[in-house]
């Protein structure tokens, strides 16, 4: 193999094996030993297992993030948009399966901090920009665009996550189903929510108990 030849060979051998495991429960013994190399090659192209899994780990996030962003840039009514950003999404779990295992192992979603979340954050601020001039055309508050941006994309994110171990049913379903949920309540937005009364009244309840511990 050539130089080239022989680091695109490890970084698709550690890819697949920290998919399957991990960063902590992969070690440069596996990743030399499943690429019939010795140890001090995988040193010599990468530093160390650090250093071949922040290749990795850019390489995933500038294939998912430049799929997401080209859905957002092409225009057009918002339903098609949020469509084409969800199967955007679910076109790279498939195609890209361990990739996504790589990004949501540790670094979820839910997690406040880290690569996938920082990621999803970038999408966030592109769908508030989208989002804005909707919000001001339809009257409601454009203050409140980076909430919803969050709100849409972490639950395609979530969404995502639950479909890459399920796959049922088929992702241009599972889009048409999350753009249901998303589009038709974007549709019927109340310009000025507020909680019911009953909810507040048994909150207050619930925030007047002493803590037992």
């Amino acid at each position: 193999m050539t130089g080239h030849q022989r680091r695109e060979q490890l970084l698709e051998v550690s890819r697949a094996l920290f998919a399957e495991k991990g960063f902590d429960g992969t070690s440069v013994e596996e990743i030399a030993a499943r690429a019939e190399v010795s140890k001090p090659v995988v040193y010599e192209h990468f530093g160390g297992k650090e250093g071949v899994y922040a290749v990795v780990v850019d390489r995933e996030v500038a294939i998912l993030l430049a799929a997401l962003t080209d859905s957002l840039k092409e225009g057009g009514h918002p339903r098609v948009t949020v469509e084409r950003t969800a199967l955007a999404l679910l076109d790279y779990i498939e195609t890209h399966t361990d990739g996504f295992r790589i990004l949501v192992r540790d670094s979820p979603v839910a997690q406040a901090t880290g690569t996938f979340s920082s990621l999803i954050g970038d999408v966030a601020t592109q769908v508030e920009e989208v989002l804005t001039p909707q919000f001001e055309r339809q009257g409601f508050d454009p203050a409140t665009a980076p909430m919803y941006a969050q709100m849409l994309v972490g639950m395609i994110a979530l969404t995502g996550q639950w479909w890459l171990e399920t796959r049922t049913p088929e992702k241009h379903e599972v889009a048409a189903h999350l753009v249901n949920l998303s589009w038709n309540g974007l549709q019927a937005l109340d310009p000025d929510p507020r909680l019911t009364r009953a909810a507040v009244r048994t909150h207050a309840r619930g925030s007047r108990r002493p803590d037992k511990h």
